[in-house]
């Protein structure tokens, strides 16, 4: 059989990761049975313990050679088999990063025994040394003690890196837990919660899978649950823009996990709350910023603005690399408390309200042949950044590590044969975010002819000369839509961007074409069409709706 991405295939998971290309999946979670006797429709799981870890080290030897080198497997297990099947994984090849308690209220009940209430969750790589792990992301760090104690809006909003630390249950001391351990704390799903599916009795809550799979892989890379169950990992996969690829043994469980998993779309929400227990610690020792300390960080802010400022408006100041960092270490000299990005939201604050100097300079306006050449590279690492970071132009601009994680996707998916410098990519983001509305109010005329039909081709294809018109394709991966694009030589653009690994490696293998004959219209109309019609995971989505205003 063909395994394809963005599908449930219902076969056993040994003979589907068989199927797969070697090293082409980046990210693999596995939810196995427990071997606790447990009463699935098609599988026994009440096997002789030579057995079952005999079953597991062939289904694991399948995900070590389907994981690319620097691939991540997340193993979720309970006491019975998780000391074997860690030795297991690492006689394999595995090297384990962490080794992560999830814990869960709404336990299994024991009769001679006490309440099972955790499970194990291993963190494996392939390479010790190379793999994907998104320190920075904001929705997989937590709150400091400033944050939570302390109320301090100067505390870097992104908060900080978990801890490693054992702690004990919450109903025992409910002021030390904390999910910010390596303990993890979120609800089983009963049968009762609304995030409930029904068909499955062994449902992973969404908030733990996209901790996971946010940590652990980059959008559009391929993500793999060979025991997919009710859908849980691949549903959550999808709403984070990543593609997908499942095996289950029941066709009852994959007609469901298939049904829930096309009911969502990318960006949708995660089900369930981010933060379980979510409340700030009070403290009578806790502290409270006193106006005068305002009005002192406002200040030393403003005088940065004016002498590092180079005269030009806060927005540039904010996008120049080199500016801001001037600005930055001002603030630094001149004793403003904070941080980084304080003190740069605080900047467009301070901009908004009308308390900065007037700017002398005027930053060069973008051109359309700039915005042809490597406008669209910014668009993907906005887009890429706001389906995983949750975080608006401005915040991601704000923060100099956000920032630099905008460059550097900028730049793997920008052009190849030309030099493009991160001040340039920030200003065409920008320049999107300005033209976003017209184009989707100059959008409605276009509708009409893309009902009229949309020629789709194969990738190898566009060396015929009829595709060198102007006009804005869809470019596609199976029946997936990845970026919709306008150039004023379709077939020349295309060309250009398949000289990228970093669209190669999307697998697009087909095209739509839309021609306009005189030319394109208003810059991003006829795309911003297309993009509220095929919903592209690339595209930013102020060119379907505003929702990335406020991301």
């Amino acid at each position: 059989m063909t395994i394809i991405q963005n599908k449930i295939h219902n076969v056993d998971c040994v003979q589907g990761l068989r199927q797969l290309e070697a090293e082409s999946v980046d990210l693999a979670f596995a939810d196995p049975p427990f071997n606790i006797g447990y009463e699935y429709d098609t599988y026994d799981d009440t096997r002789e313990a030579a057995d079952y870890l005999s079953w597991c080290h062939e289904w694991m030897s399948g995900l070590y050679r389907a994981l690319k080198p620097d691939g991540t497997f997340w193993l979720a297990i309970g006491d019975e088999f998780a000391a074997e099947l860690k030795i297991e994984a690492q006689k394999l090849g595995f090297h384990c990063r962490s080794w992560v308690i999830w814990y869960y209220t709404f336990g299994v009940n024991c009769v001679n025994g006490f309440s099972r209430s955790h499970t194990h969750l291993f963190h494996f790589v392939k390479d010790k040394s190379k793999f994907t792990f998104h320190r920075m992301n904001p929705q997989i760090r937590v709150k400091s003690a400033r944050q939570l104690v302390y109320a301090d809006k100067r505390a870097n909003p992104n908060g900080r890196l978990p801890d490693n630390t054992w702690i004990i249950r919450p109903q025992d001391a409910p002021q030390s837990f904390s999910p910010n351990h390596d303990t993890w704390y979120f609800a089983r799903v009963a049968g009762t919660f609304k995030e409930r599916e029904g068909f499955h009795g062994c449902q992973m809550p969404e908030q733990l899978l996209a901790r996971i799979i946010l940590s652990s892989s980059n959008a559009q890379d391929v993500v793999v649950d060979p025991f997919a169950g009710s859908g849980t990992t691949l549903s959550v996969a999808k709403k984070l823009g990543r593609r997908w690829i499942g095996f289950e043994l029941s066709s009852e469980y994959a007609k469901y996990g298939s049904d829930r998993v096309q009911r969502c779309n990318v960006g949708d929400a995660i089900d369930g709350p981010p933060d379980p227990i979510e409340s700030a610690p009070t403290t009578s020792a806790g502290k409270k910023l006193k106006k005068s300390s305002d009005d002192k960080v406002h200040k030393a802010v403003i005088e940065a603005y004016a002498t590092a400022g180079g005269g030009y408006p806060a927005d540039y100041v904010l996008c120049d690399p080199e500016l801001n960092a001037n600005f930055i270490q001002k603030c630094e000299e001149l004793g403003g408390k904070g941080n980084p990005f304080y003190w740069n939201n605080l900047l467009l604050r301070l901009r908004k309200s009308g308390e900065l100097p007037n700017s002398t300079k005027r930053p060069p306006a973008i051109t359309e042949g700039e915005m042809d050449s490597f406008g669209y590279a910014a668009e993907v690492a906005w887009r890429l950044l706001a389906i995983d970071y949750r975080k608006t132009l401005d915040e991601i601009f704000c923060s100099p590590e956000f920032a630099a994680e905008f460059d550097r996707l900028a730049e793997m998916f920008g052009p190849t044969e030309c030099q493009v410098v991160p001040l340039d990519f920030r200003r065409a983001a920008i320049s999107i975010r300005k033209r976003a509305n017209a184009a989707r109010k100059a959008a409605e005329q276009y509708k009409s002819q893309l009902r009229n039909g949309v020629e789709t081709v194969d990738i190898n294809s566009l060396a015929d000369d009829r595709f060198n018109v102007p006009g804005a394709f869809l470019l596609r991966s199976a029946d997936v839509g990845v970026y919709a694009g306008d150039a004023q030589n379709i077939r020349t653009r295309i060309q250009e961007l398949m000289q990228n690994s970093s669209w190669t490696d999307l697998d697009i293998d087909s095209v739509s074409i839309i021609e306009l004959k005189g030319g394109l219209p208003q810059r991003f109309a006829l795309k911003s069409a297309l993009v509220q019609r095929e919903h592209p995971v690339l595209n930013c989505r102020l060119l379907e709706d505003d929702s990335e205003l406020t991301a």
